[in-house]
């Protein structure tokens, strides 16, 4: 028997010398890959076909060499590339694919070269039918990277029913319908998109691939089945709409606008009106209710504009134009119902929102049904203890509407029913009894005004307090100040002294009388002469109250208590003032300390008018001191004289801030000044001085100056340029000056290498500074005279009132001409030249006064 071996030897005898090495080489190891690899290598520049027999003896050696083929495959492909579609060498290649096929068909990158060799011939049919081959013989694991390509490749070509199957086929293999849906969508075939995309909605663990959110996906579908109502058949789309209604609340307004647009894309005008209409009742947001207002208003344009076209152009008939108007009466009607559309809208949100309620009414004003009918909703509608507004005002403005239409008993029977109502305020019931008066007081129906006040604030059964929240208000309207209050005035006007007494005793013994009830009270007991009543009532007032609050009961009740009794009755009056002044606030004292003070100018001792000011002075708020001390100064003046006066000036100049001091003290001043007493004067001014910093007091410095150059001399002139240059000196007190100082008196004409780099010389310069401040407070310390030696007695003038109005009217013979120059030498002193000599306190300043 023989037998066949396969050999390497070459089947054609034209070889080249340069191929013997590895035609050698292949018979030793003809199957070694890297060998005929590398003989492959050598010959790529060969002729086509000595290379592609050279590809077919390895193959015929190692036919399941996936390197081999992968070459040869890749390297005939590349031979016809450039070649008509229609040459035989195509089909020579597709018959060498199918022939590697037969031991390579577990290898997807060749079956996705192989299609996309035939996707680039034009061969459809052939293509399809190996992408399914190619399916077939890979595992699944390997599908994944055919249908890529296998799904561009329907894309590519107008196969719908075709793509079709073969997406099907691919969605059993992938979740994600989005590219099938949209595949659906270019090719027209919406319905079967619609149904591939209702199921994606209501897959709730459906993921996008593109990252659209339910919402989105739902919208998509909505605008879908809504725009292309002959095309999606299979689906009921209003039960899909009015599903999302229920779950996509916060975009009502894009889904009614979807529905009703079904509607009218199929036809169905009066069902799109019915759709609009129960979305306008149903909607909860101003948003929402644009939307659908909006689309609605406009889908009635539109019927109103293909309307008259069609008439245009079919002629004008009688039917025509009778619908014509019909259509323009629906459309002007629902234009008409947009602010009642709104409002409704407005109520849905919050139905106890009584301005809400109170418009309503008004967008129905002339049309009393639609009123009542309002009113009526809105009481049985609106809850007390939820309303946004105040509830009452619906019963009283709905009680005013029957009164102005003449029907006073059903106005009497609607504020009845209120008074019944479990308000949440108890002030909402007693503007409802309040209300109840006033219609009667209108009518002219005095007595049942009484009638019905009296009723409201008779005692309850139970009794509660007033901010008792457990209690119905029912039980605590009668200590209600308002039904109170107007009870009170109708008792004025129309009942006897003795019932309103017991009205204004009544509101006292419950406690809720204010400030202008008890003044009242007084007032109306004054006016029936029982003066002693109403000071009771008064009194009874201050013991409810406290300050601030009994401020205008103690003003009035002291007022008139003055006014009726005058000296009369003093020591009564001064008991009521120490009371009033017992425990009251600076805020409010100074108007009580000046009416006691008059009291004891007129009736009283004039040293005890004095008392009460000096009092007043201590006892108000510190803005108000400079005020008390000039009245108490002026009032001091013209009842004991001008001299009586300087201790009050002393007491205020200690007591007073700097400004109204340097007020004070100049005031005092002058007044020595035509009271002749100029030393006294020199030494107020000198006191004065202590206070008044030169940079800022200017005028200060110039009346000093010029009372000196009126009545001093050369050596009080120069004392008190001294005096101001210490005083300068003491408010510059900065680092800078002190620097200033420092570098004046140990500055050398040459200057030191310390001057010129400071904190080089081994000391800190802050530190050179704060020895150099020690040693001026130190030297001024030594220079200063003691307390002692300091005091400044006063001497009285010897001349008389009249020699001394003489002397002011003559020239001082000592008088001083001083120049601009003189004082600017006197000034241009060094400030460290010069010491501080310490003025006295205002009591040595003024020891003297007493003696005088």
């Amino acid at each position: 028997m023989q037998t066949s071996t396969l050999t390497a030897e070459p089947s054609s005898p034209d070889l080249e010398e340069e191929d013997l090495p590895y035609e050698e080489e292949i018979m030793r190891n003809q199957f070694s890959v890297k060998c005929w690899l590398r003989y492959i290598e050598f010959k790529q520049g060969a002729p086509k076909p000595r290379l592609n027999q050279l590809y077919e003896r390895a193959l015929k050696l190692l036919p399941c060499s996936y390197k081999l083929w992968y070459r040869y495959l890749k390297a005939r492909r590349a031979q016809v590339k450039h070649l008509c579609v229609t040459d035989p060498a195509y089909e020579d290649v597709n018959n060498c694919h199918e022939r590697a096929f037969v031991f390579m068909h577990k290898m997807p990158r060749l079956w996705l070269d192989y299609c996309q060799f035939l996707m680039d011939q034009g061969r459809v049919t052939h293509t399809r039918r190996t992408f399914d081959r190619a399916l077939r013989a890979l595992p699944i694991t390997q599908h994944s990277r055919i249908w890529p390509l296998y799904l561009r490749f329907l894309r590519s070509h107008p196969l719908p029913e075709t793509a079709v199957r073969v997406y099907r086929r691919f969605l059993k293999l992938s979740p994600s319908a989005e590219e099938y849906i949209e595949y659906l969508k270019s090719i027209d075939r919406l319905d079967e998109a619609a149904q591939r995309l209702a199921t994606v909605v209501n897959d709730e663990r459906f993921v996008s691939k593109a990252g659209k959110s339910n919402y989105q996906l739902w919208h998509e579908l909505c605008d879908l089945i809504s725009q292309n109502p002959d095309k999606v058949q299979s689906l009921n789309v209003d039960a899909i709409i009015r599903g999302g209604l229920t779950r996509f609340t916060d975009q009502l307004g894009k889904l009614w606008c979807s529905l009703a647009d079904y509607y009218i894309r199929s036809g169905h005008f009066e069902k799109a009106r019915d759709v609009y209409e129960e979305a306008i009742r149903t909607v909860m947001t101003v948003w929402d209710f644009t939307q659908v207002f909006d689309s609605y208003a406009q889908f009635e344009e539109s019927m109103i504009a293909a309307k008259m076209e069609t008439t245009s152009e079919l002629g004008r008939e009688e039917e025509d134009d009778v619908d014509l108007e019909l259509r323009l009466a629906r459309f002007e009607q629902l234009i008409s119902r947009r602010p009642l559309l709104l409002n409704s809208v407005l109520l849905r949100q919050n139905p106890h929102h009584v301005h809400e309620w109170h418009k309503r009414v008004a967008l129905h004003q002339g049309h009393p049904r639609e009123i009542i009918n309002t009113y009526t909703e809105a009481v049985q509608t609106v809850d007390p203890f939820k309303a946004t507004g105040k509830p009452h005002t619906l019963w009283v403005a709905f009680a005013k509407f029957y009164e102005d239409n003449g029907q006073l008993d059903d106005a009497r029977v609607i504020l009845q029913k209120a008074t019944k109502v479990n308000f949440k305020q108890v002030d909402d019931l007693a503007s409802v009894w309040c209300q109840c008066g006033e219609l009667e007081l209108r009518h002219e129906n005095y007595d049942e005004a009484l009638r019905l006040l009296r009723k409201a604030t008779a005692l309850p059964a139970r009794r509660a307090e007033y901010f008792d929240g457990s209690e119905p208000v029912q039980n605590r309207v009668y200590k209600s100040l308002k039904v109170w209050s107007m009870l009170a005035d109708l008792e004025e006007s129309l009942g006897t002294f003795q019932s309103t007494k017991a009205v204004y005793d009544r509101i006292l013994d419950l406690r809720i009388a204010t400030p202008q009830i008890v003044i009242n009270y007084a007032m109306f007991l004054e006016e029936h002469k029982y003066f002693e009543e109403s000071f009771k009532a008064y009194e009874r007032g201050i013991s409810l109250f406290k300050w601030p609050n009994v401020s205008d009961i103690w003003s009035t009740y002291l007022t008139k208590f003055i006014t009726r009794y005058g000296g009369r009755k003093l020591e009564r009056a001064r008991d009521l003032f120490e009371q009033a002044l017992d425990g009251c606030p600076p805020k409010y004292a100074k108007t009580l300390y000046l009416l006691y003070a008059q009291l004891e100018e007129e009736w009283g001792l004039a040293r005890h008018a004095m008392a009460v000011y000096d009092r007043a002075t201590r006892a108000v708020e510190p803005a108000q001191q400079y005020d008390m001390f000039n009245i108490y100064i002026k009032r001091a003046a013209e009842i004991y004289g001008v001299t009586h006066t300087r201790g009050i000036y002393q007491k205020a100049i200690e007591v007073l801030s700097d400004e109204h001091a340097r007020e004070m003290c100049l005031r005092f001043a002058d007044m020595e000044c035509k009271l002749g007493e100029i030393d006294r004067a020199r030494a107020i001014y000198s006191f004065c001085s202590q206070i008044c910093d030169p940079r800022t007091t200017g005028a200060f410095w110039q009346t000093w100056k010029d009372f000196e150059v009126r009545h001093g001399n050369e050596d009080t002139i120069r004392e008190m340029l001294r005096i101001r240059r210490s005083v300068q000196a003491t408010y510059n007190t900065q680092v800078n000056f002190m620097a200033s100082q420092m570098l004046k008196v140990s500055g050398s004409a040459t200057g030191t290498v310390s001057d010129l780099a400071p904190g080089q010389s081994g000391m800190d310069d802050m530190k050179l500074l704060e020895q150099r401040a020690e040693q001026l407070a130190a030297e001024a310390e030594r220079d200063q005279p003691s307390r002692a030696q300091s005091k400044i007695f006063f001497v009285r003038s010897d001349a008389s009132r009249e020699e001394l109005a003489e002397l002011a009217q003559q020239a001082n013979p000592e008088e001083i001409q001083l120049g601009e120059d003189e004082d600017e030498d006197e000034m241009d002193l060094e400030p460290n030249e010069v010491r501080l000599e310490q003025q006295s306190v205002p009591a040595a300043v003024f020891g003297s006064l007493k003696e005088d």
